[in-house]
């Protein structure tokens, strides 16, 4: 059984691929303030963990964590975001910071402690956004640090390749989630730009990530997959 260490998995996206994989994998999360308890209650074997994705310290104890309790770390999925409404005619320092920070930083961070304990065939997914390849007017922080997210995939990719290490990364459409649904006249403005006539849902990015982790994926590294319905094509 592989084990899998997906950040900020209490809700959202993160919740999907993190009941997705505990299916067959042991699997851990983390968390900040909100406790995935209803995951965990419908996943006992999930491990939990708090951690501010923020604190560098904090993201590099993570894999030794996952060690500790499952004995190896087989996927790492980078799902931890924050979005933030902003522009470039009103710049703030303090958003700009914790949105690369966590959407580009920890990212980082994450897979540097985690390369001592990392063994050839380990797959690592980043999750992204279509806001990558279209920025957002009202997003202008979040849609650069997933540029900046989809580059670092790239990198990482050429120079883990050698070591057995696939990186890739899924990004996801618009897409709605319990949490935080759109109102249906918003719903309705992105289904019209997609050409399947739906939102992805987030069972699909969940089924994209299996596969990107998974063996049937072994040829496929350095590739940015796009889960959006073809949203804007």
């Amino acid at each position: 059984m592989k084990t899998a260490l997906i950040t900020g998995a209490a809700r959202g996206l993160g919740r999907a691929i993190a009941a997705d994989l505990a299916k067959d994998h042991a699997v851990s999360v983390t968390y900040l303030t909100t406790a995935p308890d209803a995951l965990v209650a419908a996943f006992p074997g999930i491990h939990a963990i708090q951690a501010d994705m923020l604190d560098p310290s904090q993201v590099a104890a993570l894999p030794a964590k996952v060690i500790d309790r499952f004995g190896q770390l087989d996927i790492i999925v980078n799902n931890a975001a924050q979005v933030a409404a902003d522009d470039c005619t009103a710049y703030d320092a303090a958003t700009v910071s914790q949105t690369m920070g966590i959407n580009v930083s920890a990212p980082m961070g994450l897979l540097n402690a985690a390369l001592p304990f990392l063994k050839p065939g380990v797959a690592v997914v980043n999750i992204s956004s279509v806001n990558a390849r279209l920025p957002a007017m009202s997003a202008h922080s979040y849609s650069a640090s997933k540029a900046a997210l989809d580059t670092w995939t790239k990198i990482a990719a050429k120079t883990l390749g050698a070591r057995g290490i696939r990186v890739n990364a899924v990004a996801p459409g618009p897409v709605n989630t319990p949490e935080a649904p759109r109102p249906d006249e918003l719903t309705a403005l992105f289904v019209r730009d997609t050409a399947l006539g739906r939102l992805a849902t987030p069972d699909n990015i969940a089924s994209a990530v299996r596969f990107l982790a998974s063996d049937a994926a072994r040829g496929i590294t350095g590739e940015i997959l796009e889960v959006s319905g073809g949203y804007r094509l």
